[in-house]
């Protein structure tokens, strides 16, 4: 497996944790994430299976690099939770800085590292002779 999937399954890896705290320790996900907003059940499950399908998607790609329509939703991925987590912060001031620090790091450094590695995976193209 290449760098870039492996750390796409260290990505996924954590995500599984806010998972665990979406459906099991809504106290946990909130002193992690939205540590501005009071959180209901509701909240922390609907968080939970988004970041489940965000984690899939790591699971995927890191497996199937060479899959553009995976490699693209897996990127995408993380351009919409960079951008929501941000809205969030500037907008809605339900985040601390500390908290969208940590989540940056890990969206950015995904997503630059995606950008930079974005044809690098994909099989080269060759004559079928029949």
């Amino acid at each position: 497996m290449r760098a870039l999937g492996w750390w796409l399954m260290v990505v996924g890896s954590l995500r599984l944790a806010s998972v665990w705290f979406g459906f099991f320790d809504i106290w946990a996900l909130r002193l992690a994430v939205f540590s501005k907003s009071p959180m209901t059940e509701v909240h922390g499950r609907t968080f939970g299976i988004w970041t489940l399908l965000t984690c899939t998607l790591c699971f995927l790609c890191a497996f199937n690099l060479d899959n553009k329509q995976l490699y693209l939703a897996t990127f995408l991925s993380f351009i919409y939770a960079l951008g929501h987590f941000w809205t969030e912060y500037l907008i809605y001031q339900t985040m601390a800085l500390v908290n969208l620090t940590t989540v940056s790091f890990f969206a950015g450094t995904s997503i630059i590292w995606m950008l930079l590695q974005w044809n690098a995976h994909q099989h080269q193209q060759g004559y079928v002779y029949r």
